[in-house]
């Protein structure tokens, strides 16, 4: 049986969203397609979303909450050893990040379009990733391991750093040979860096 609009959520139309876009990729699909995708009319879709770009911008950020939310996790983590802290959350990062590219690769290409449409949204999402960085490297400096004179300028300095591990612009890179290697350096590097 089709759904209703009464029964249509708006999880249930950024669901239907991901798969239209993974479908038709970002140029070609619209609206209608997702509320033909739910069985219901496009204006039940405008109810909950007022425009598509509202909506595009809606299924980005709920594709770029996935990461930061378990990255939170990590950052939030109680453990007294910041460097492990910091050395599980960049590791989760490019995890999270090759599992993107990797294990979807058309949906990925489509997300890097729709990142790149809402600067705004992405802008957020990097200040929130910095901030969990800032919350470890300060708890490095408030246990002594870590010297840093600004830990939210010296965070933002280490995202910079191991942009080739989490910006999707090198996404054809973390697949090759050696890629695991070359991360592993940087982060060493960076860490060794940081130490009192």
């Amino acid at each position: 049986m089709a759904p209703t609009s009464q029964t249509l959520t708006a999880e249930r139309i950024l669901e239907a969203t991901e798969e239209v876009l993974r479908r038709h990729g970002p140029a070609k699909a619209t609206v209608v397609d997702v509320a033909r995708a739910l069985g219901v009319s496009h204006g039940s879709v405008y109810r909950h979303f007022r425009t598509k770009a509202a909506l595009r911008e809606a299924v980005t950020k709920r594709w770029l909450d996935r990461t930061t939310e378990v990255l939170a996790g990590i950052a939030e983590d109680p453990r007294p050893d910041p460097e492990a802290r910091l050395r599980e959350w960049f590791t989760e990062l490019f995890a999270a990040k090759r599992r993107k590219a990797g294990g979807d690769p058309e949906l990925f290409a489509t997300y890097s379009v729709l990142a790149a449409e809402t600067g705004e949204l992405v802008g957020s999402h990097v200040a929130e990733l910095t901030g969990q960085l800032t919350r470890i490297v300060r708890a490095g400096v408030e246990a002594g391991t870590f010297t840093a004179d600004a830990p939210e300028t010296t965070a933002r300095a280490l995202f910079q750093a191991m942009g080739r591990f989490h910006d999707p612009g090198y996404a054809k890179e973390w697949e090759q040979q050696g890629a695991e290697g070359e991360f592993e350096a940087v982060l060493d590097l960076l860490v060794r860096g940081l130490h009192a």
